[in-house]
């Protein structure tokens, strides 16, 4: 480290470390160590200069890297020795502006305890005030608009600080010391209660009594909470679920429900130490817990599905709700279906009209919508199925093996479904939050705005965009538009390998993997509809050495809402349409129905063919009778993971799983089919037998992983990616894991983005950027 009595050091500190309450703290630790000089935020992060003995700067090295502020996290620390100048004091200085911007900001933080504690004091200034907070929670991605991290740069900008909150601003030693987001009853935001046509009618302490009124009566709320609204209804009353489900024209997508505390929770679900982690967490992310077979929440939540997405308040105003109403809420997304939450109190009362009675708003804007990030726990770890409040904008490093052969600035633009949008700068990949399905003009404004979020947050021009592959997806025809405006290159990703990269990324992986990519569908190389892939993969090329035995999907993308459609085609497939070999189950009242879609198959038209495992997950969950007709994405292989689920200890223990056979394909370079109809013609015989639908489901997903661990022996590539849609599904992904490593092999599944269409954009980005890059070698060799 730096010697002598007298020495100075330079630091460049990257990572989140603005909006933290970093600053106060290096300035505390630093007057403590007796150390002079500054700390300032900077474009690219934070700078630092500390002068004094070499044991305390050592000293306060080790400070920052085992003691940073809850939400702080430093990703890189630049260190040199430059001469003293015989600073005495440490100091704050203002924000720097110049340079380049390149910043990772911090995601919005729910309220920490100590601002909690003031809530609720009778003695505290900000008693029962709905949106204190201080240095280490509160909003930061929802409310800035530009860079450095500073009140002007944030929509607090309007709300001027109190004399009072400008002693505890400036104050080294308070707990607010540079807080942006400082705020009072006296000079912060306000909150008002406004009745179905855009009315005030309650402001203040009385806008809450008067929310929590309507609430206990049955009605609806519009909350406008850190970073949107979301709809809220007493989560104990079925007749008042019914209503939001009838308003919201949601007929059984499960509903998020909010409790007040963690004990209410544990009355009403089953919650591990791992679960109650991340829900009391700074993230306050919705986990997917087990439900209580006796709680005392409506059947409405979630029909037919044994869990819950639950929740803890994030916010002060929700902590004042909660602790007002004392009972659970569903406090779901306020948006219609698959469009980005809204923002805006006006545009609230517009597209929310006939869903809320009342809108609970305040007058802090919201700078961009951030809805609820959703976990789930398997046994080996979390699952993040959406990326969101809490997590957005953290980014992702590039392993720096990878970083040296990339190229970049490059834009990715995402999939259709669950869209997200990523730039990918130097060494990192920055995502942006949720955004929705790209099925609507308000979706597609929120990836423009998602677009030029990420420009001015890290201030760079892109030199290629990436998109998928299919030719459809409004996602592909922004890229194209963007391309052509930018004069760059567009660079279209085959989806399954960016399903496959973006896992590797997180890993910091580097070689050749085997990559398992089962989903819905994903435009294929040769025009067809993948979905069941095993890919030997690098960021820069793939090849597809087995794949789903492909079937006709009769009716195209309509079969992806009839799980009994796919049945019928895996069915057929199997048994051709003799008599006897289509319908093995009941009918289901759509004789006529089925004898069209047979002709179809038959003839093989409007019949696209698939090799997709989620196709495969909907047929089955329709031969056991559980989802004929699905209203959401995912409907019937939730379903069907619920059941295997409720399969006793003692069948789980058996080694026993369907046949899965392999074959080869063609004479060219070898290629496996994975032949699932000899697994069908077993489920049949099952279900004609009697078999209980638990076993029968599980059996299911143990000749999933089986079909997994025997590929992976047959490639013998160490390392394993499990990623794509159907790798959502805990068990699925606990029981792949567990063959895998019995026979030796690494098992990757993602922990920093979602295994679904949500992670695809940051594949997308990094195989661009190193195609771009081994374009440029080449180039520079010529």
């Amino acid at each position: 480290m730096i010697a002598g009595q007298a020495t100075r050091a330079q630091l460049k500190i990257e990572g989140v470390v603005q909006g933290v309450g970093f600053r106060p703290f290096v300035f505390r630790v630093a007057r403590e160590l007796g150390l002079a000089g500054w700390i300032m935020n900077g474009t690219d992060g934070v700078l630092v200069e500390a002068e004094g003995t070499a044991d305390a700067v050592d000293r306060l090295l080790d400070r920052l890297r085992t003691g940073c502020p809850p939400g702080a996290n430093i990703e890189r620390m630049t260190l040199r020795a430059i001469p003293a100048i015989g600073d005495t004091v440490f100091t704050i200085q203002p924000s720097q502006e110049a340079g380049t911007k390149h910043l990772a900001m911090s995601p919005d933080l729910a309220t920490c305890a100590d601002c909690l504690a003031e809530l609720f004091d009778p003695a505290d200034r900000r008693f029962h005030y709905p949106w204190l907070s201080c240095a280490q929670c509160g909003p930061r991605m929802s409310m800035v608009t530009s860079v450095p991290y500073d009140r002007a740069n944030t929509t607090m900008s309007r709300f001027v600080l109190c004399e009072d909150c400008r002693i505890e601003y400036d104050a080294p030693d308070n707990r607010r010391f540079h807080a942006e987001s400082i705020a009072c009853p006296a000079c912060g935001p306000a909150v008002a209660l406004w009745g179905a046509n855009g009315q005030v009618v309650a402001e203040g302490k009385e806008a809450m009594e008067q929310t929590c009124r309507i609430i206990r009566d049955g009605g609806i709320v519009a909350v406008k909470g850190i970073g949107g609204f979301h709809l809220w209804v007493d989560a104990t009353s079925e007749k008042a679920v019914q209503l939001l489900r009838a308003r919201k024209r949601r007929a059984h997508k499960p509903f998020a429900v909010m409790f007040p505390t963690l004990e209410t929770i544990r009355t009403s679900c089953d919650l591990s130490p791992g679960e109650a982690e991340w829900l009391t967490s700074p993230a306050a992310p919705i986990v997917i817990l087990q439900r209580h077979e006796q709680a005392s929440l409506a059947e409405g939540i979630a029909p037919g599905n044994r869990t819950v997405g639950a929740m803890l308040p994030s916010a002060p105003v929700h902590h004042l709700l909660m602790r007002e109403l004392g009972r659970p809420v569903v406090a779901t997304s306020g948006n219609l279906s698959d469009e980005p939450i809204v923002t805006d109190e006006q545009e609230a009362v517009s597209r929310l009209a006939g869903i809320a009675d009342a809108f609970l708003i305040h007058d802090r804007p919201v700078a961009r919508p951030m809805d609820d990030s959703v976990v789930r726990m398997a046994e080996s770890g979390p699952l993040i199925l959406r990326r969101a409040r809490g997590l957005v904008p953290r980014a992702i490093r590039l392993p720096e093996s990878l970083a040296g052969h990339v190229e970049g600035p490059v834009l990715a633009v995402g999939g259709h479904l669950k869209n997200t949008v990523a730039l990918l700068d130097a060494d990192h990949v920055r995502l942006s939050q949720h955004l929705g399905d790209l099925s609507t003009l308000e979706t597609e404004r929120a990836a423009r705005q998602a677009i030029d979020d990420l420009q001015w947050l890290v201030n760079v021009q892109p030199r290629a965009v990436a998109s998928d592959l299919h030719p459809d997806y409004r996602s592909t025809r922004l890229a194209e538009e963007l391309a052509g405006r930018w004069n760059v290159p567009l660079i279209r990703v085959q989806h399954h390998h960016a399903h496959v990269a973006a896992c590797m990324v997180e890993h910091g992986i580097t070689g050749e993997v085997l990559g398992i990519a089962w989903d819905g569908a994903g435009y294929g190389m040769d025009g067809s509809l993948w979905g069941g892939e095993f890919l030997v993969a690098t960021y820069g090329d793939y090849r597809r050495v087995a794949h789903l035995h492909p079937f006709p999907l009769p009716g195209g993308e309509q079969a992806a809402r009839e799980p009994r459609r796919a049945a019928l085609a895996v069915r057929w497939e199997t048994f051709g349409a003799q008599p006897g070999g289509v319908g093995v189950e009941q009918e289901y009242g759509w004789k006529e129905q089925e004898q069209l879609l047979v002709a179809m198959l038959t003839r093989r038209t409007h019949s696209p063919t698939t090799t997709s495992m989620g196709r495969l997950f909907d047929a089955v969950a329709s031969m056991l009778g559980l989802c004929q007709v699905a209203t959401f994405e995912g409907q019937a292989a939730m379903a069907l993971e619920q059941e295997a689920v409720q399969a006793s200890a003692s069948v789980q223990r058996q080694d026993e799983a369907y046949p899965i056979v392999f074959n080869s394909e063609g004479s060219g370079p070898q290629r496996w089919i994975a032949d699932w109809r000899p697994m069908i013609e077993r489920i049949a015989d099952d279900l004609s037998r009697g078999t209980e639908r638990s076993l029968i489901a599980y059996r299911f997903h143990r000749a999933l992983a089986e079909l997994i661990g025997q590929m992976a022996e047959r490639v013998g590539l160490p390392q394993v990616v499990l990623t794509g849609g159907c790798f959502q599904n805990a068990l699925l992904v606990d029981l792949a894991r567990a063959r895998l490593e019995s026979s030796g092999f690494v098992a990757l599944t993602h922990r920093q983005v979602p295994a679904n269409d949500g992670g695809l954009a940051l594949g997308q980005a990094v195989i661009a950027a190193t195609q771009l890059g081994q374009r440029g070698s080449v180039s520079s060799q010529g």
